[in-house]
């Protein structure tokens, strides 16, 4: 019996590999049949290439950026303000919870004023807080996720198991000790797939900070490219930054693996 289970649980593994790699191989394929028929429609003026680019120009235009080195400094930048809003905006969403959740008082106060600060179209709160705080690409890119971790946060924490609370409790332990022993350890997964949230929100805010006030950084060259009719470099930009985006999601996603060992 016990082999017979042994064999069925290595066929199911085996299935779910096989799958995996299935999924993979499609993804990379339907990638590829995408850029080709993109390159055929412009090169046999299907589509207009000065207009929608492709591929090779695409390349080219790289290339030619690598050579400058300037790439790597619009990339570097964008990166470097959406690591430090990312940050900024952990740190201060989970603060912003905490203290939400030590007072009752403060919560049923502040909590309408964050759902209307949430709701509000980012790209028209931006403009304001840069004329506000100063010409600060983080500014912007923390006002787009900030309210939002917050309350997110707060709302997880608010149903932390009453239970566990009471227990703390009933031993002797503090609101302290309820929030280091229970609240926290407890909303690890929450705190994980928040961030999972905020790191691709403060990629868009640094863009739409960049669009408003920089001259450097991949929203810039977007900006300046549509401006001069550059649509390589528009499209190019557009594709690191689905790079960019993609490899800052893994990195979180690498982190909560490492954290469930």
């Amino acid at each position: 019996m016990e082999l017979h289970e042994t064999l069925a649980q290595q066929a199911f593994i085996a299935r779910q590999k096989r799958r995996r790699r299935m999924v993979t191989i499609c993804r990379i394929l339907l990638l590829f049949i995408l850029l080709a028929l993109w390159e055929i429609c412009a090169r046999f003026d299907i589509i207009n290439d000065f207009i929608f680019s492709s591929p090779s120009r695409i390349i080219l235009c790289f290339l030619s950026m690598v050579k400058d080195g300037s790439i790597f400094l619009h990339t570097g930048v964008t990166i470097m303000e959406t690591l430090v809003s990312f940050f900024l905006v952990v740190t201060i969403g989970l603060l912003g919870a905490i203290l939400l959740w030590s007072s009752k008082s403060l919560s049923d106060i502040l909590e309408p004023y964050l759902v209307m600060l949430n709701s509000l179209p980012k790209s028209a709160l931006a403009p304001i807080l840069i004329v506000w705080l100063g010409n600060n690409i983080k500014t912007a890119a923390v006002s787009v996720a900030v309210f939002g971790a917050i309350m997110t946060l707060h709302n997880g924490f608010s149903h932390t198991d009453p239970d566990q609370i009471k227990l703390i409790y009933s031993l002797g332990g503090k609101r302290k000790d309820v929030l280091t022993k229970v609240l926290l350890p407890g909303s690890i997964p929450l705190i994980i797939s928040n961030m999972k949230v905020n790191v691709g929100l403060c990629l868009v805010g640094v863009i739409i900070g960049e669009f408003l006030a920089a001259n450097k950084g991949l929203g810039y060259l977007i900006i300046y490219g549509s401006q001069v009719f550059k649509m390589d470099m528009v499209v190019m930009s557009i594709v690191i930054l689905c790079i960019v985006s993609a490899v800052l999601y893994q990195g979180i996603t690498f982190l909560e693996k490492r954290m469930k060992r």
